[in-house]
């Protein structure tokens, strides 16, 4: 099945035009005509099964004649990761992540942290184009970038994990990790988080954990921490 994405329509839609860049990709390029069939979704759990009834490279209008809400995931994961020295490393995770199962993202920008910009409009092609090749209707969310300190000061819920590297008292996430649950684990760059970092995140009820008994990349460590909850969750 393909799957295309349109954040506009809503669950009572019965009739939908794509834009001119959209149409353009579904008539001329994908060949698509009148009678042709397409499954969209919005990126909020519904997938939507229409019918073209104008085949139009400006205008290619929808009838949509069937509507369902996929199931949503059984827990709710944010993963706050330092953006990766070579972006295209921070895109890769981006990609598996969306694939294996994330709620959010949000790029913390730390004491050691090489790279301090990211590119939010690449990132958010890449977790749209990982939606639709893994078929799941729900869209994570990429909050803006912010400074691990800023990041700290928020009001948090569920249950927090910070992973890295310093020689001391951890617990394994796996053993940690509840399913079912609202969680969210910080994730250091290269050089990983400073010890003011992770004092600061303790004293926000951070746990600190460890995911495995060998050093990690910043993008490997994300994903490793994604699939453990994820095959928690199973």
């Amino acid at each position: 099945m393909q799957l295309f994405y349109n954040q506009n329509i809503e669950a009572d839609t019965k009739q939908f035009t794509f834009p001119k860049d959209e149409s353009r990709h579904i008539v001329k390029v994908l060949r698509k005509q009148v009678g042709d069939i397409l499954n969209i979704t919005n990126g909020k759990g519904y997938l939507f099964k229409a019918e073209i009834t104008i085949s139009d490279q400006k205008n290619c209008v929808v009838t949509i004649i069937e509507t369902t809400l996929q199931q949503p995931l059984d827990y709710t994961l944010h993963l706050a990761v330092a953006p990766t020295k070579m972006n295209d490393r921070y895109e890769w995770f981006l990609e598996k992540a969306t694939e294996i199962g994330i709620t959010s993202i949000t790029p913390i920008i730390c004491d050691h942290s090489e790279r301090k910009i990211i590119k939010a409009e690449r990132f958010e092609k890449i977790i749209q184009s990982a939606m639709k090749q893994s078929l799941n209707c729900y869209y994570p969310i990429l909050n803006p970038a912010m400074s691990f300190k800023e990041y700290c000061n928020q009001d948090f819920s569920g249950d927090l994990y910070i992973a890295h590297c310093e020689e001391t008292d951890k617990k394994s996430l796996k053993s940690q990790v509840k399913p079912n649950t609202e969680i969210t684990i910080l994730i250091g760059p290269e050089g990983d988080f400073s010890v003011k970092e992770i004092n600061t995140a303790i004293q926000n009820k951070f746990i600190p954990v460890t995911l495995g008994q060998t050093r990690l990349r910043t993008e490997t460590a994300a994903i490793v921490a994604c699939h453990s909850v994820a095959f928690i969750n199973e």
